[in-house]
């Protein structure tokens, strides 16, 4: 191998000079070449940077749906103001008040909030309501139409015509990913008719609060305290829920709930009309038994019941405490949320038969539905 290379660098020899000649030639004239180029481009480089820095860029302007739906929308939201009289330490009285949102619900003055906005001057005679216009800074007295404590939900009234009633959707065709915008009045008044923007985040998101359970709308869309009772907005400006919760912990953002639209109207019809929401009750205080904690006690996976009400339902029919509901009308529950759900769905007057489990044998008790005042 080593003779055959170098027979054959001998064999060249003579090709040597004249092709270091050439390569050098080539390398010189390459470099010439490469030098010229380069600083050609060096110098171009320099009028581009020097040019980038001196153009100016148009942007173009590109309408955001949020206005559209902000201009839709937020003409139908309005401020709550209530204000009331409380008793402090030995006995001195003094002045308190809340601010919230509401959604004018038609043009002649009917108006929709939340329960707690408007708590406090529930049976309450020194309590005052005003309702601010978003086009008016002037305050008009309102008066409850009705209310309802289990849905969180209220009706006022103001004397005036002429007023831009929201635009009503559906909760039902609402799906995560879409785009949700939050209008009213976080913090009160100073910052009337905001408007926040983000998504559904979840819908039938079941969150407790006060001891009861809502089926929500999740949105990441800022809400915050005084944004109760305004508007949760899809993208054609169609008011899809009522803001309602928000998840104020440390450490946690963008947990924001609306009432769905769909459970709202048949509650705000109801009050228009009667004024108050009729519900069944069965009268008794109770708590989840789930799988593993009846194993460990040798007993059934239902709703514990740990009291009875005196002169109810439940005491009537005879249910005791310690029973253990595990069904109603034929359909098996294991929770309260499950046994209100279904007792919820009845009318009262209605007649329902529960399953209970008492002294290691299954019994059932008819049982007649109430209305409940409480």
């Amino acid at each position: 191998m080593d003779d055959k290379v170098f027979i054959k660098e001998k064999r060249s020899q003579y090709f040597i000079i004249p092709i270091i000649i050439i390569v050098l030639v080539t390398s010189v004239v390459s470099s010439a070449f490469t030098y010229v180029v380069m600083d050609s481009r060096l110098d171009r480089g320099v009028d581009n940077a020097s040019n980038n820095f001196n153009t100016k860029y148009e942007i173009q302007e590109v309408e955001n749906p949020v206005v559209a739906i902000a201009q839709e929308a937020g003409p139908s939201i309005v401020g709550v103001t209530v204000k009331y009289i409380t008793q402090g330490l030995f006995g001195i009285l003094d002045n308190a008040g809340s601010e919230g949102s509401g959604i004018i619900y038609s043009s002649d003055g009917y108006i929709i909030t939340n329960y707690h906005v408007i708590e406090a001057a529930v049976n309450n005679s020194t309590a005052t309501i005003d309702i601010t216009l978003p086009t008016e800074d002037e305050s008009i007295p309102a008066t409850i139409v009705g209310s309802d404590k289990v849905s969180d939900l209220a009706l006022l009234k103001i004397e005036k015509t002429g007023l831009k009633a929201a635009n009503f959707g559906t909760s039902a065709d609402t799906k995560v990913g879409e785009l949700a915008v939050a209008i009213g009045n976080p913090l009160g008044l100073d910052f009337a008719g905001s408007v926040t923007v983000g998504y559904v985040s979840a819908v039938n998101r079941k969150v407790t609060t006060d001891g009861r359970t809502y089926n929500l709308i999740q949105t990441d869309a800022a809400i915050n305290s005084g944004n109760s009772g305004g508007a949760l907005v899809n993208s054609k400006g169609q008011v899809i829920g009522v803001n309602s919760i928000k998840v104020a912990t440390e450490g946690v953002e963008g947990l924001g709930f609306a009432l769905p639209i769909d459970d709202v109207k048949p509650i705000i019809e109801t009050l228009l009309k009667d004024k108050k929401v009729s519900r069944p009750y069965i009268g008794i205080v109770g708590f989840n038994v789930d799988e593993r904690t009846a194993e460990r006690n040798s007993l059934v996976a239902g709703v514990y019941v740990q009291q009875v009400a005196p002169n109810t339902p439940a005491k009537k029919a005879e249910v005791k405490t310690g029973d253990i509901i595990t069904g109603i009308d034929g359909k098996d529950i294991k929770t309260m949320e499950e046994l209100n759900d279904i007792k919820n769905s009845k009318k009262v007057g209605d007649k329902v038969t529960l399953k209970v489990y008492r002294n290691k044998q299954y019994i059932e008790l008819s049982l007649t539905l109430e209305e409940d005042n409480t």
